[in-house]
């Protein structure tokens, strides 16, 4: 299993009048935390574009059980549960405030796909090979 967490402070301009972030900011969360997280095995979004392949989102769900506020410092966490071997990731996402409580939790479902085609594909042998050791 790979888990990773990345911090977020909520800026005044992701919430509403109450000072509460809006809800569809949890999943720019959700993929700065991804992106992140693929950063830190040594690989980038980017080299999966420079090798042609890109990674649309094709399914979102999540639950909101507490409010993150206007400049609470959030921990979110990305977890990958099983390495993938066909054309699907699937990440699970935690959101903490600095309480650590769980203010939201969300399951994305990307695909690899080929930029030029957009037909399915798997994962580049580049970002296998350093989820691997994760993996026993």
């Amino acid at each position: 299993m790979f888990i990773s967490e990345t911090q977020v402070r909520v800026r005044y301009a992701e919430t509403d009048q109450m000072g509460v972030v809006y809800h569809s900011n949890f999943f720019l969360y959700y993929e700065v935390s991804r992106a992140e997280s693929i950063r830190k095995l040594g690989f980038t979004y980017a080299d999966m574009e420079r090798l042609g392949v890109i990674m649309p989102v094709i399914e979102v769900q999540t639950r909101f059980l507490r409010p993150a506020l206007y400049d609470d410092l959030l921990t979110v966490k990305t977890i990958l549960k099983e390495l993938p071997v066909h054309h699907k990731i699937e990440f699970h996402h935690e959101v903490y405030n600095e309480k650590r409580e769980l203010l939201a939790n969300g399951r994305i479902i990307l695909y690899f796909m080929k930029a030029k085609t957009m037909k399915r594909t798997s994962m580049p042998e580049q970002l296998a090979k350093k989820l691997q050791p994760y993996f026993h």
